[in-house]
């Protein structure tokens, strides 16, 4: 069975977005990240800020990455509820260790968390609606 008629089959809270939308959204919010991600490595590599305040981010671009893979190649959604976490605690760490040095980076992750947040609430939904499926 292929990722897509899997995961249709799935039982999901009625306010579900569709898979068009999810990619809408994505589309929308990986020009930032990669922009706001690509100055905080940028600025860690020349030295600039500590490579402790790039950690955050690097972790949850390994989470984010990792997400799709575990989510729907392994289609193990209690890793990926975990992994979701990861992602959504990774924001939080983010922005906490960059807004001293450059509050736009951090204003910049609003649009990421809020979409990681309701993508959270989401997953685990999910997760739980098909406990031991």
């Amino acid at each position: 069975m292929d990722w897509l008629t899997w995961y249709n089959e799935l039982a999901k809270p009625e306010w579900t977005p569709t898979p068009k939308v999810i990619g809408t959204i994505w589309q929308i919010l990986y020009p930032v990240i990669l922009i706001s991600f690509g100055f905080v490595f940028t600025q860690a590599w020349r030295g600039v800020i500590p490579w402790t305040v790039a950690l955050p981010f690097a972790i949850n671009l390994a989470s984010n990455i990792v997400f799709t893979p575990i989510q729907f190649g392994m289609r193990n959604m209690p890793l990926a509820a975990v992994d979701i976490l990861v992602v959504w605690g990774t924001i939080v760490w983010m922005v906490i260790s960059i807004w001293s040095r450059y509050p736009w980076v951090a204003v910049a992750q609003g649009p990421y968390f809020v979409w990681v947040s309701i993508a959270t609430v989401l997953q685990l939904s999910i997760t739980f609606m098909n406990w031991g499926r």
